[in-house]
């Protein structure tokens, strides 16, 4: 009896756990999703959708011992961004400071409606930590790549153009300083309402406003010699990236960028973020997939 039955046993077993595993799947798809309610307003989101842009890299860059500008390449979107259309309030912020989440503000502002401002980089991160528990979505802060996909045309290429004068390097020193002055003398470093420097063509309000943004990416120092091929990268995640109407790198504990932190050139007026939310395991699903899946 053993001797006959052992060649079927595993053909048996085979067909019973794949039915057994089927049986499985179907009650896991039937049974309700459940989906923590939130407690805290959705944020209004953009999709930006998927494009390759011409993107002047991050990073410090040095060729041959002299200081020049990032290159300029052709970066690949693959997949659809989801950001945030306006940055986090002051209103949203305090309900994170209620929940016991987030640090109190050393400056709080007197209106809900402005972003908010005076938040380091562990701040941005707390907040985005407790929205992901609110909301059952995962927020975070975005790339640099991903935060120049989503300002289009309000991203401020900050190539100063002048790395063919390698033999006087106050050139670029003075090339700074009339930028940064004649922005200081355009603007007004007082936070506006959110929608007040209005909307890009992805739907994204407030990009490259007076408000500079907090993005995840740190601090690179790139050098290359004299043929511009790369002989040497550092990263440094004690400093990260904020963008805004120029670039800057930032020291994540700095809250009041006017206090200093900011390595090069005139700080920021004002530090403040907007989160991306990553998409779910079903937004990854093929197209129409999602149609045979509860609700």
């Amino acid at each position: 009896m053993a001797t006959t039955l052992r060649p079927t046993l595993p053909g048996l077993t085979t067909s019973l756990g794949l039915m057994l595993l089927a049986g499985a799947a179907a009650l896991l798809l039937a049974a309700p999703v459940r989906r923590p309610a939130p407690g805290s307003p959705l944020p209004q989101t953009a999709i930006v959708p998927p494009t390759a842009l011409l993107h002047r890299l991050d990073g410090e860059y040095s060729r041959d011992g002299r200081p020049v500008d990032a290159p300029r390449v052709t970066v690949r979107i693959t997949q659809p961004l989801e950001i945030m259309r306006y940055q986090v309030t002051v209103a949203d912020y305090a309900r994170c400071i209620a929940a016991g989440a987030c640090k109190r503000l050393d400056s709080p502002a007197a209106r809900g409606d402005l972003p908010v401002t005076g938040v380091s980089h562990a701040d941005a991160t707390d907040y985005a930590n407790w929205l992901t528990r609110e909301t059952g979505a995962v927020w975070r802060l975005p790339t640099d790549r991903e935060w120049a996909h989503a300002a289009g045309s309000r991203f401020v290429d900050d190539a100063r153009g002048l790395d063919t004068d390698a033999g006087n390097p106050a050139r670029r020193w003075l090339a700074d300083y009339e930028r940064e002055a004649n922005r200081k003398a355009a603007s007004d470093p007082a936070p506006r309402p959110i929608g007040g420097f209005g909307a890009n063509e992805q739907g994204v309000y407030d990009i490259a406003g007076n408000v500079w943004e907090w993005t995840q990416t740190c601090l690179r120092r790139v050098s290359q010699d004299a043929a511009g091929r790369t002989t040497g990268e550092t990263s440094n995640c004690g400093i990260y990236v904020v963008e805004g109407q120029h670039r800057a790198p930032m020291t994540f504990f700095i809250r009041n960028p006017k206090a200093g932190g900011c390595s090069v050139a005139t700080p920021p007026d004002n530090l403040g973020f907007r989160l991306v939310r990553e998409p779910s395991w079903r937004d990854r699903l093929p197209a129409g997939l999602n149609r045979f899946l509860p609700a």
